[in-house]
């Protein structure tokens, strides 16, 4: 199995050159933007995860987490590895100093959720949750539970869980049937969840779930939903877990991939109903629920980064080894083929794409959080709101093609697990379905982005990308812009006709376009700056890779029908 190395100088560059985040430091006094800094978390972030993390990637898949007397056990060498991230600091790495954290910018935190994923997914997606979680009870919690549960969260001492899927209801959060009765300063809730990822395990002292439930009398759908802290030990006086709550792990999912994170069914209120705490306001659920699902669906979309990166090194690594067959009366290895380069330079240059989309998001966070002027506030909140689901939906789309490439260049070697490519390959699997499918991500592009501000939003953004294009930049940058031009106004005015449902079959082509061109475009960036790689990145995506992305534009423009013949 390849060993896993964080390509630090090319993570640099990217967030440099690319996505601006050296340009943070000057504009919002963020000293952690620095290069000098970057260089050296990275650096640091990549021997850790090589040394820590990676090992034990492969035994995890092998033996999983399992479900022992009510208590999840998960895999050996998951709980030291997790414990020793946290003490290093790196769980809060993001957060504010007065949290704990150390204040590094939201765009650096990008590549280190890379390198956590491509290291080990199974066990990077505890802290990711745990990340959102953070990021709910900074918006929505209380002085009383910041204090609680905050440094705890930030520390890694405890991790979170977002309770939202129902068994009946699937997407549908609005069709839960999670009760909430109030009972003086605090709530008994009673219910089932699914899916709830590290909703039970070994490797904290509390694990703080954040869970969505009805109160009595609240109206149907989603208006009536409200967001609640249900901790698995009810913290006392002094902070520190006290009595355990009434919540259990029913059972943990038997999966196709990611087998050492334990997902988990969890039942409350068996007995006299779990204690949960409001966050948020009553019957504002769904607006709670969205700061963690988004900030979750960022990092989703890094997680396809980082698995794609780990599958193409192993596919390069094995290429450049595996001798066969003879050119020119020599042996030579797989490497030297034409289609084996031409699919190699697919999956670098699909990946340097959505490296510099995730990273160039990261900054709008940054801005969102930082900047101090409200209509630059709400530019960068608006900008990483469009942004948001193309870094979800577009990224992990890729890690299922660049995985799968990954498997074709073993040959055979790729579909037998020896090589450990195939478990990269079934663990990318689940990344387009959770956190909202790809569908829901490309239907809230068309739904709720192309509307904002009357459509201003992405006509922005668009001239934004055409205002960087030079004399010198070859003329497809342009042509691809007009591309996704055109198709914003097809479906601007199909929307304005007959609704969000009658454009909702050409939501995922429009969204994959939209991927592309800006993917492009960001090449385009790096490819100015004369770096060899980078030139040639931009050509092989110009002349290979976005072309079938253009086509896609008759999917959205032409009037045919979707539905299927019986």
């Amino acid at each position: 199995m390849t060993h896993y190395r964080a390509p630090v100088d090319e993570m640099r560059f990217v967030l440099n050159e690319v996505a601006g985040l050296a340009r943070l430091e000057d504009d919002l006094a963020l000293e952690t933007a620095n290069d000098e800094v970057t260089k050296t978390v990275l650096d640091e972030a990549g021997k850790f995860a090589d040394a820590k993390w990676a090992p034990i990637n492969k035994t995890g898949d092998q033996t999983g987490a399992v479900l022992e007397n009510g208590v999840v056990r998960t895999a050996p060498g998951f709980k030291e590895a997790y414990q020793e991230f946290a003490e290093a600091g790196w769980n809060g790495a993001v957060f504010e100093a007065d949290h704990g954290g150390q204040d590094l910018p939201w765009a650096t935190q990008m590549a280190l959720t890379e390198i956590w994923n491509a290291a080990n997914m199974a066990l990077a997606v505890c802290p990711l949750l745990t990340q959102a979680g953070i990021d709910a009870l900074v918006h929505w919690g209380t002085d009383a539970q910041k204090a609680t549960y905050l440094e705890k969260l930030v520390s890694g001492e405890w991790t979170a869980a977002m309770c939202l899927t129902e068994p009946h209801a699937g997407t549908d959060v609005g069709a839960l049937r999670t009760k909430a009765v109030p009972e003086g300063d605090h709530y008994r809730i009673s219910g089932t969840k699914i899916f709830i990822t590290y909703g039970e395990h070994d490797m904290a002292d509390n694990i703080i779930h954040l869970v969505l439930a009805r109160l009595p009398g609240a109206p149907n759908g989603t208006k009536g939903i409200t967001l609640f802290i249900v901790p698995k030990f009810i913290p006392d006086d002094d902070g520190a877990p006290g009595e355990r709550n009434d919540m259990r792990c029913v059972s943990i999912e038997h999966k196709l991939g990611m087998k050492a994170s334990p997902t988990c069914v969890m039942s409350y209120g068996d007995h006299d109903g779990a204690i949960g705490y409001l966050i948020g306001k009553e019957h504002g659920g769904m607006q709670a629920m969205f700061t963690m699902m988004n900030n979750a669906r960022i990092a989703v979309g890094i997680q396809g980064l980082g698995i794609a990166e780990r599958a193409y090194q192993a596919a390069r690594t094995y290429a450049h080894e595996r001798v066969q067959g003879r050119v020119g009366g020599q042996p030579v290895t797989i490497a030297a083929y034409p289609d084996m380069q031409r699919r190699l330079m697919a999956m670098k240059t699909q990946i340097a794409g959505m490296r510099a989309l995730c990273y160039w998001a990261g900054t709008y966070l940054d801005r969102e959080l930082r900047e101090t002027e409200p209509q630059a506030k709400a530019l960068a909140q608006e900008r990483a709101a469009l942004l948001t689901p193309i870094v979800k939906a577009w990224c992990t789309d890729l890690s299922i093609e660049i995985t799968s490439d990954a498997v074709q260049c073993h040959g055979g070697m790729g579909f037998v697990e020896e090589t450990g490519v195939a478990q990269h390959y079934r663990d990318a699997r689940i990344l387009p379905i959770y956190e909202g499918t790809n569908a829901v991500q490309a239907t809230d592009l068309i739904g709720r982005k192309l509307a904002m501000r009357d459509g201003a939003l992405v006509a922005e953004l668009i001239a934004e990308l055409r205002a960087e294009v030079t004399v010198g930049d070859p003329p497809e940058l342009a042509h691809a812009l007009d591309a996704l031009e055109a198709a914003t106004a097809t479906l601007r005015a199909r929307i304005d006709d007959e609704g969000v449902l009658g454009a909702q079959a050409a939501a995922a082509p429009y969204l994959t376009l939209f991927g592309y061109v800006t993917a492009t475009l960001l090449l385009a960036r790096g490819a100015r700056t004369g770096r060899a790689d980078w030139v040639q990145m931009l050509r092989f995506q110009i002349s290979n890779l976005l072309p079938p992305a253009l086509a896609l534009q008759s999917a959205i423009t032409e009037r045919a029908s979707w539905q299927e013949v019986a």
